[in-house]
């Protein structure tokens, strides 16, 4: 056996040993590696209202505490608001039973051609009142980890909450601290990545939130001028799920107004979902170019992608956090990568030709409605109205 044979098998043995701990680490550690990257995202977004509070002589910390304070009261206010809605559609729902039972009884005797009766499903009840039993015990057999999975998510929020506080307060020494593990020559380019991100991630969730109290203003006018129950809870539901909630969120928010409108009356139901639809598309088409212009726009494709590649790497948390993710990417794409004008080749302009065809046409109609309206004027004002055309 050559001597060196021994110690390379030992070394082997030994880097195998290492490769073990380290994947166990890993896994162990996950959810702290999760939790650490949600709260830098949030502290990304919540930096830039802290950097304006410390330029007018408030202390990081302080302004951290007071946008925390800020954000709770509003969390708080949103889940009261629902709370208090669910909790009377619920009672609402429970003292109109009877009725909708002998309704749908009704329905079903006229379609089905059957002869059901009230004292035959109550009949029916009793006899299975041994699976309700079984079902009713498991339910509270599941009690302890329905409990036990409360306190881990509290005690999650709260760990989140904790580095998000500390990495927004501590935001200047935390960048300095990573500079000052790498030589002068990448600090630069670090820091301006940082500074990316945070613009990125910062100016998205900001144009969110501003999408949302618009969407919130709109639809509480239409549902108060309907007269629906819990309107502003619901036009506060129907702004934060339509733009906080990746891709389902617009389907979501419409749900619940709908449903509380056919509990008053079935046609409210029926304009409620006009007005939505007409909604959406007025901020697909107006709202929102004109307000993430100036801080960053995800194509709807690359948000989808965005979202399902996140879920799938991370579940839930990792949709949540998926778009502000791909506004950074696409960020630091649009910094880094140089981009090259293309020349105009017909096997890539399909279809430009008929486009630029059909919007000469609308100015022309345009060119001429001007024209009528003008009434033709002096010889000077048509030159002049020439050249504006021609410029």
């Amino acid at each position: 056996m050559p001597r060196w044979l021994p110690k390379a098998m030992m070394l082997a043995l030994l880097l195998i040993g290492l490769f073990k701990l380290a994947d166990w680490a890993f896994h162990q550690l996950i959810d702290l590696f999760v939790m650490l990257l949600v709260a830098f995202f949030l502290s990304l977004a919540i930096e830039p209202a802290v950097d304006r509070m410390a330029a007018r002589g408030i202390r990081r910390g302080v302004g951290t505490f007071l946008v925390f304070i800020g954000l709770a009261i509003a969390v708080a206010g949103f889940l009261t608001s629902l709370g208090t809605l669910l909790v009377d559609q619920v009672a609402k729902i429970a003292g109109d039973l009877p009725h909708l039972v002998d309704n749908l009884i009704g329905w079903i005797n006229r379609t089905f051609h059957q002869n059901l009766s009230m004292d035959q499903l109550q009949q029916r009840v009793l006899k299975d009142s041994g699976s309700i039993e079984k079902y009713a015990q498991q339910a509270a057999d599941n009690v302890w980890g329905l409990s036990s999975t409360l306190i881990g998510g509290l005690f999650q929020a709260f760990t989140v909450g904790l580095f998000t506080f500390y990495l927004t307060a501590d935001g200047p020494r935390v960048r300095r601290t990573v500079c000052s593990l790498l030589p002068p020559a990448k600090q630069a380019e670090v820091l301006r990545a940082w500074e990316i991100a945070l613009a990125k991630t910062g100016g998205y969730l900001y144009s969110r939130a501003l999408l949302a109290v618009a969407s919130a203003i709109g639809h509480w006018v239409m549902f108060a001028a309907l007269g629906l129950p819990y309107a502003v809870a619901l036009a506060v539901w129907v702004g934060v799920m339509s733009q906080f909630v990746p891709t389902i969120g617009t389907y979501l928010a419409g749900a619940l107004p709908v449903l509380v409108a056919l509990t008053v009356r079935p046609v409210d139901a029926l304009w409620v979902l006009a007005f939505v639809i007409v909604y959406q598309q007025i901020e697909n088409y107006l709202l929102h170019p004109r307000i993430t212009a100036k801080t960053v726009d995800v194509h709807p494709a690359v948000a989808f992608g965005a979202v399902i590649a996140g879920a799938a790497l991370l579940g839930a948390v990792g949709a949540l956090i998926a778009i502000p993710a791909a506004a950074t990417l696409q960020g630091f794409v649009g910094t880094y990568v140089r981009r090259y004008e293309v020349a105009t080749d017909p096997r890539i302009d399909r279809g430009e030709e008929r486009k630029r065809a059909a919007r000469e046409r609308r100015l022309e109609t345009a060119r001429r409605l001007r024209r009528m309206v003008r009434g033709g004027g002096s010889g000077d004002s048509a030159g002049q109205g020439r050249g504006d055309e021609e410029r």
